[in-house]
């Protein structure tokens, strides 16, 4: 469920180069957790869904796993394992659990978020 935002709020959050390829990184944008991740290593994509997993009730997607399940690249959280879809922040398992889903982009070498 990608939030309803003006694209003029983009925040710079972190060089592409300090995201690993594949991992994610938790950043503070609005006094929110955002979970910000980077696909892929020669032509790299960036995702950002809510930090909070709401089934564990901890903060940790961005410390979750990167892979794909059929043509959908996820998270796996770190607690109970769920996954979700860093396009659209959907829960596989638990769609009633599904988290936001933020524009990202990369731009000057840089990760941006629009939260």
């Amino acid at each position: 469920m990608q939030r309803d935002l003006q694209l003029d709020n983009w925040t710079a959050v972190c060089s592409l180069d300090e995201i690993v390829p594949d991992t994610g990184v938790c950043a503070l944008l609005n006094g929110r957790q955002v979970a910000v991740f980077r696909v892929g290593d020669a032509a790299p994509r960036v995702f950002a869904i809510d930090n909070h997993d709401p089934i564990s009730d901890a903060a940790v997607l961005s410390r979750g796993l990167v892979g794909s399940i059929g043509e959908r690249i996820v998270v796996a959280s770190p607690i109970y394992k769920q996954h979700f879809d860093l396009q659209s922040g959907e829960c596989l398992e638990a769609p009633a659990q599904s988290v936001a889903s933020y524009p990202a982009r990369i731009d000057g070498g840089r990760v941006w978020v629009a939260a």
